[in-house]
């Protein structure tokens, strides 16, 4: 097994830290993989452990060995042969072997989990007052009103029945209350739907309140309990939206609209919470439902009247979705253009519109602004992880317009703006169109891994361009002598063979000899080194 050198140990617990927040106790599929990982540890199926600048190799004895890959600075780009595609069990047995060394496995997945089972109490008493609830009322009939009063009163009975709720049990309580919701439609399908949309917008606006009231508004802890919350809320609407907007819908429904389309103003509400999904909403309902030249040009005026500098940035947003919507886009790129860098991300939800009517022409000065600011708006970000799901998202949307009207030096511009965050896409980008120097230029630069390269690319690259794999088994031979180990020792010596065979067949020889003189010199202390050299018959013993 590898030690971990404990200058290291810092980067271990910050992934430990990363992972805390990747995984969540509260959800069911991340506690299951929680316990395999760990039981996977503690049965000793952890083999062969090697540590590696900044990532770890492992085989783990599943039912059939995997091989495990794990970048310890970013998790989440790690990878295993087996089929999952996310964070896998074991990828999570091979880092708390690695971690062992460095802290106690047990105290993280103490820590981890103590939420989740205060959230599970909590959860069951929400859910039998929900029963209780249930059974107290009948199911709704066809009235706003008394559908408003509803939501308003289940939601402070289930949610605040106990008193004022700690952040990590809200989402159980939120659960419960959205089954009294749920239970208590009507049940004729095309009002059920309606009423299901009228519960999202109330329950987005009372959980906002509820946010603010009990001082969880702040960014973690918004990220973590609250977040998901209102990301369902927007997706379920998501689905009744799409019912509801291509069915047949009675004219009795014009009034509920309208009353809803009001309640709706409050999405738009300056320094509310809910992130991105409240204003999507928004949008979303003015797309597909309200769909009223009179009442689009009321909401257009509604926001013009504020005035030019006193709209909030969510106001100018929606402002913008009503000049969008009138296929106005020359002012409504004009006004998102002359917002911070920090609004930038407004922008997906039109793009993906645009996208999926496949309008290309209008979606083009939108893509052009995007890639403008890609650079701007990462460095803005600041933090490891959103900007490489931003850019992960960004680059779709760009890839999905440029290879449809066939702009790739557009994509390519895209690829460096978000360096090094792109750096996967770029070096695949590379690759496949053969420009081997500049691919390894960039496995240079960002710190080459000999064994993050698939076997199909080295023998690629060993036939059609040798010459570019010679700085990068130098950079990766000196990596691994720095590291000072017998373990990182046979990995050099494996390199310099395969280092020589190269200078070979480049026919540069005496390059070779030059350099594996003035090696042995350098390295004339290092006895384990120099012994792995022997073994591997790069130095012969007369």
């Amino acid at each position: 097994m590898a030690v971990i050198p404990d200058n290291q140990a810092p980067i271990f617990k910050e992934a430990a830290a990363k992972l805390n927040s990747i995984l969540k106790s509260e959800v069911e599929e991340d506690a299951r993989l929680v316990q395999k990982g760990l039981m996977l540890y503690r049965h000793g199926t952890v083999h062969h452990l090697k540590y590696m600048v900044k990532s770890i190799w492992a085989t783990v004895q599943d039912v059939t060995p995997v091989r495990v890959y794990i970048n310890v600075s970013d998790p989440e780009e790690s990878s295993c042969t087996c089929p999952a595609n996310s964070f896998c069990r074991h990828r999570l047995a091979a880092f708390f072997q690695a971690y062992s060394d460095v802290a106690s496995v047990s105290d993280w997945v103490e820590a981890w989990r103590k939420p989740a089972k205060e959230q599970l109490n909590a959860e069951k008493w929400g859910l039998q007052r929900a029963k209780d609830l249930v059974k107290r009322d009948s199911r709704s009939g066809h009235d706003y009103d008394s559908w408003a009063t509803s939501f308003r009163e289940s939601f402070e009975e289930i949610i605040k029945g106990q008193g004022e709720p700690r952040a990590y049990v809200v989402p159980g309580l939120f659960r419960s209350y959205l089954r009294r919701v749920e239970v208590s439609a009507p049940l004729e399908s095309v009002w059920k739907n309606l009423y299901l949309i009228a519960a999202s917008v109330h329950s987005f606006n009372l959980l906002t309140d509820l946010a603010i009231d009990q001082g969880h508004d702040e960014e973690a802890t918004m990220d973590r309990y609250y977040r998901p919350l209102f990301e369902d809320l927007f997706h379920d609407a998501e689905e009744y939206i799409e019912r509801l907007a291509y069915g047949t819908m009675p004219f009795s429904f014009d009034t509920f609209l309208e009353r809803l389309k009001d309640d709706v103003v409050r999405l738009t509400e300056p320094d509310a919470s809910g992130g991105y999904d409240r204003i999507d909403l928004y949008r979303l309902l003015w797309e597909k439902l309200f769909k009223n030249t009179g009442w689009r040009e009321a909401e257009l005026a509604r926001l013009e009247a504020f005035g030019e500098g006193k709209r909030d940035q969510v106001e100018e947003i929606a402002l913008i979705h009503q000049l969008v919507l009138a296929k106005q886009d020359g002012d409504s790129l004009k006004r998102l253009t002359a917002l911070p860098v920090s609004a930038l991300p407004y922008m997906f939800y039109w793009l993906d519109g645009f996208r999926v009517q496949r309008e290309w022409n209008r979606m083009g000065p939108f893509i052009e602004y995007l890639v403008q600011q890609l650079r701007n708006y990462l460095k803005h970000l600041g933090e490891y992880y959103t900007c490489k799901k931003f850019t992960r998202y960004a680059l779709k949307l760009v890839g999905a317009y440029t290879r449809e009207i066939g702009r790739g030096e557009l994509y390519d511009r895209a690829l460096a703006q978000a360096m090094p965050y792109s750096f996967y896409e770029y070096e695949d980008s590379l690759f496949e169109k053969g420009q081997y120097e500049q691919w390894g230029e960039l496995q240079s630069y960002f710190g080459f891994e000999y064994n993050s390269i698939s076997n199909e690319r080295l023998k690629e690259l060993q036939k059609a361009a040798p010459e570019v794999l010679i700085p990068l088994y130098h950079q990766m031979v000196g990596d691994l002598i720095d590291m000072k180990n017998r373990s990182s020792y046979k990995q050099a010596a494996r390199l310099l063979k395969k280092l020589r065979t190269v200078y070979k067949k480049l026919k540069r020889v005496p390059e070779w000899e030059e350099f594996f003189a003035k090696l042995l010199v350098k390295t004339k202390r290092l006895r384990a080194f120099h012994e792995e050299l022997t073994r591997s018959k790069l130095i012969e013993v007369e």
